[in-house]
């Protein structure tokens, strides 16, 4: 689609930004709204619903009566799985309606809204819809006079609290195996990137997803975050975002009903490339092209570059030369690779880190200034510090950014040590061509994930998530269902 189409289309875009509570569209209950505001132009998009604590008593009450009625719940796995097969397809028929929301709203280029967002989740969703008629229950191997079954039954009533860099695709990893396993589901979007998930729920009621049991509250998390994870009525939250808000979480889960709580939150992920690393082209094209996917606005990106001693010039003379290509641009030309920072606040957050890596005595190589104010919208150069030292902020703390920080070393195992130095976990990376310095590299690196010879490896079939402070949940695979079900026994005596 051309560029004036895609404007043509955001101009002519309305959006609905009530609540989805019990199958029907709502303001909140204290009628109080908030502005939607375009990361692309500044442009207010809407009102949105700002729902509360009244509000997430209606949605968790919905909830509740959809899984206690059995209208979901006591569906079979192959009744669940063809809703679910179906809410993926209307996905892929809303697709381009869906990936216009996702980057009005967050900013991201449309060429991957649609392609990794709306594709992801409709896959996503599908791919759990399959699945879960395909999932054998146990018996246990006791004695031959008595019969121990032990069956999988989903939690309840399941929060989820996602966040606003990937709203559709992260929504996605929490719902889909949550429906599919018989949970109702309240999905609380980010404030910041709300859109897309308002629209899934009409998109599930159509699919035909019964009322009630898929529940959209936007709104703030000091607010409807905070009465979901402190409700004495939900029984489990799922949580994608920072570490300070995830200990918040865990902490509230336990003020109120013990409620399990999985999060999954920050990440100062590691990329080790050695001397004899087996193609550096392709490691330097996807050191660069990871860092600034998505604006370098994701918990997984490989922000801390650590490159052997006797190859970093030649590494460097190759990134800066690729520098260039992820310029930011309009984010609604499908030419653009690098879109909009998602708010003025987010802006300037980046621009603090990367004030804070001058001072800090980091060499600026490229990058590093504010690009495109004249649109109005809220966008930053590609940027590339060399001469960092693990104590540095930029080398410590996450920044959420396009920022890249290059740190060199002499011994791989020195690079281990600093790539653990940290309290996450999340992801990690190792180049070379000797198998048996990978696996010893990749089993020594504390991270959740840990890539060789590439790092943007990534699957539905596959758990997503860290060590340490990067959180406790893994989304994706046939793993996460165990976020979502209930191990029960029956013990029956026989004779």
């Amino acid at each position: 689609m051309s560029t004036n189409l895609w404007h043509e289309r955001a101009a002519a875009q309305s959006i609905d930004g009530r609540a989805f509570i019990g199958g029907e569209r709502v303001w909140a209950k204290s009628e109080q709204r908030f502005d939607n505001l375009s990361p692309i132009d500044g442009r207010n998009l809407g009102a949105v619903a700002r729902c509360d604590g009244a509000d997430v008593d209606a949605a968790v009450a919905a909830a509740r009566a959809a899984f206690d009625d059995g209208r979901w719940a006591g569906k079979s796995p192959a009744q669940r799985k063809r809703v679910l097969i179906k809410f993926a397809d209307l996905v892929q028929k809303y697709g381009a309606e869906l990936a216009l929301l996702e980057t009005l709203d967050m900013g991201k280029p449309i060429k991957y809204s649609q392609s990794v967002d709306v594709n992801g989740t409709a896959n996503t969703l599908r791919w759990y819809g399959e699945a879960i008629d395909k999932i054998y229950d146990e018996i246990a191997p006791t004695a031959a006079n008595s019969l121990a079954l032990i069956t999988r039954e989903p939690v309840g009533v399941v929060a989820a609290i996602v966040p606003w860099n990937y709203p559709m695709l992260m929504a996605a990893w929490k719902i889909a195996p949550a429906l599919a396993a018989g949970n109702s589901v309240v999905l609380k979007p980010s404030e910041k990137s709300p859109l897309t998930a308002l629209r899934l729920a009409d998109i599930a009621l159509e699919a035909g997803i019964p009322p009630g049991v898929f529940n959209v509250l936007p709104g703030f998390g000091h607010e409807a975050g905070a009465a979901l994870a402190l409700h004495m009525d939900v029984d489990c939250i799922g949580f994608t975002g920072s570490t300070r808000t995830g200990k918040q979480i865990l902490q509230m889960a336990g003020q109120s009903n013990l409620k399990r709580a999985w999060t999954e939150l920050g990440g100062k992920s590691a990329n080790i490339v050695c001397a004899d690393c087996p193609d550096l082209d392709a490691a330097v094209a996807s050191a660069v092209g990871s860092i600034f996917f998505n604006q370098g606005e994701s918990c997984n990106a490989p922000s801390r570059l650590f490159v052997e001693e006797s190859i970093k010039e030649r590494f460097l003379e190759k990134a800066l030369a690729m520098m260039p290509d992820f310029q930011p641009g309009d984010p609604l030309d499908e030419a653009s690779v690098m879109g909009a920072i998602v708010d003025a606040t987010q802006l300037k957050i980046v621009m603090g880190y990367i004030e804070a890596g001058k001072s800090g005595g980091a060499k600026l190589l490229a990058g590093g200034r504010q690009a495109r104010s004249e649109s109005g919208g809220f966008y930053v150069e590609p940027t590339l510090f060399d001469q960092v030292d693990s104590s540095m902020t930029i080398a410590r703390e996450e920044i959420f950014g396009p920022v890249l920080s290059v740190l060199s070393f002499t011994d791989v195992r020195e690079a281990v040590r600093q790539a653990n130095a940290t309290p996450y976990g999340l992801q990690a990376a190792v180049w070379t061509s000797n198998i048996s310095k990978a696996i010893q590299t990749a089993r020594a690196l504390r991270a959740g994930t840990v890539h060789v010879n590439q790092y943007d490896g990534d699957d539905v079939t596959v758990p997503f998530g860290g060590y340490k402070q990067s959180g406790n949940g893994r989304d994706k695979s046939l793993h996460a269902l165990d976020k979502y079900t209930e191990l029960k026994t029956t013990w029956i005596q026989i004779g």
